[in-house]
């Protein structure tokens, strides 16, 4: 690490995931960590796929079973994807981003990380959002990209 760059905890793995209802509007979780709106996101576990924990997470922090549709891209630009949370500890994260499409269960909180999770239309999404997550809903809106690494 050079001298002039800031102090970074742990670089860490992680997925965030996209989902669309019928009327074309996107799953946001109001995360209680950051009190923000964002996609619904998470860690990789030790001995699981990227896949696996895209599914999980969204298991864990939605009600909702999912399958993988494809892989919008793969972040990890300091800028965007370097986080301060709220207790100290600043985390380097390369996140693996895909859409999903819902396959059953119910939507509802099921996880102290989520304070609210609701769909909105794409052209009303909340003010109070995680800073990097509208360029990834724009990157996943975005027509024929094969993928987009960032």
């Amino acid at each position: 690490m050079q001298p002039d760059k800031e102090r970074i905890d742990e670089i860490r793995p992680a997925v965030a995931v996209i989902i669309f209802d019928r009327e074309r509007r996107i799953l946001l979780q109001k995360r209680a960590d950051v009190q923000r709106w964002g996609l619904p996101s998470g860690h990789v576990e030790p001995g699981e796929t990227v896949e696996q924990a895209a599914i999980r997470e969204i298991w864990e922090e939605t009600g909702l079973r999912v399958r993988i549709v494809r892989l919008i891209g793969v972040y990890s630009e300091p800028d965007s994807q370097i986080f301060h949370y709220p207790d100290g500890r600043t985390v380097h994260f390369v996140t693996i981003y895909f859409e999903a499409e819902i396959i059953g269960g119910d939507l509802s909180v099921h996880s102290r990380e989520s304070m609210e999770i609701r769909f909105f239309p794409c052209d009303e999404l909340p003010q109070e959002m995680i800073p990097m997550h509208p360029k990834w809903l724009e990157d996943a809106l975005a027509a024929g990209h094969n993928g987009f690494v960032r």
